[in-house]
C-alpha cells in the first residue's frame, strides 16, 4: 500500500486495537486518542516517515467489540471518517464470547457477518484499501487453553478467507506470534493470551 498525500488511515478493531485510548479526543494524530498500543507506535513510525504527505491517523477501536459491534458504530467511526487505508483487527471476541459467554456464533455466521461489513464499506468507500488482521491466541498464557483448539483456528481461517475473498492485505498474526515464541516466551509478548505486552504491539 502506497502512502499518498493527504491520506486518512484507521484502525478499527477490539481492545488490542484501543489499548487505553481516549475516546473522547477524536482528532487525528494525537497520541492520548491513539492509546498505547500497536496503534500508537504505527502511527508514529508513519507520520515520521511521511512527514510531507499530510496524513491523518486515527484510532477507533473499542474493547471488547465483535463484528455485529462494529456494524452498530460503523458509520459514525468509519464512514464518516472517509478513511484511504482501513486497518482492521477483529475476531478473537467473536468466539471468546461462545467460550465464556454461552454466546452462539459459528465460522460461517462470522464470515457472513464480516463479509456484510465489507460490502457495506466498500460500497460507500469504493477507494479504500483494507488491511485485515488475523485474530491471534498465544496457547499456554492464561485466557488460552486448550480448549480454544482446534475451534479457534476455523474463526481464523474463516477472516483468512474474507481477506482473499475482498483482496485485502492480510497480517497473519497467528503465525507471527507463534515465530516470535522462538525467541522469547508467550508470556513475554502477550499478557493474557490475546492483549499484546509492549513487545508485542511493537512485533
Amino acid at each position: 500500500i502506497k502512502i499518498n498525500d493527504n491520506d486518512i488511515i484507521l484502525f478499527q478493531g477490539d481492545s488490542i486495537t484501543d489499548n487505553g485510548r481516549d475516546r473522547n479526543r477524536k482528532g487525528p494524530n494525537d497520541s492520548n486518542a491513539l492509546g498505547t498500543g500497536y496503534a500508537n507506535l504505527a502511527a508514529a513510525l508513519l507520520l515520521e516517515k511521511f512527514a510531507d504527505k499530510k496524513i491523518q491517523i486515527y484510532n477507533r477501536g473499542i474493547g471488547g467489540n465483535r463484528i455485529p459491534d462494529l456494524q452498530n458504530r460503523w458509520q459514525a467511526d468509519t464512514i464518516d471518517l472517509k478513511p484511504n487505508i482501513l486497518s482492521i483487527l477483529i475476531g478473537v471476541n467473536d468466539f471468546w464470547r461462545t467460550k465464556d459467554r454461552g454466546a452462539v456464533n459459528t465460522p460461517e455466521q462470522l464470515k457472513n457477518q464480516y463479509r456484510t461489513l465489507l460490502q457495506d464499506t466498500l460500497s460507500k468507500l469504493p477507494q479504500v484499501k483494507l488491511i485485515i488482521g488475523e485474530p491471534f491466541g498465544v496457547r499456554n498464557v492464561k485466557h488460552i487453553t486448550d480448549d480454544w483448539f482446534p475451534e479457534f483456528p476455523k474463526y481464523q481461517q474463516a477472516i483468512r478467507e474474507i481477506a482473499k475473498e475482498f483482496n485485502a492485505i492480510l497480517i497473519p498474526y497467528q503465525e507471527i506470534f507463534d515465530e516470535a515464541e522462538k525467541r522469547a516466551p508467550g508470556s513475554y509478548w502477550t499478557t493474557d493470551g490475546v492483549h499484546t505486552s509492549l513487545a508485542g504491539a511493537s512485533l
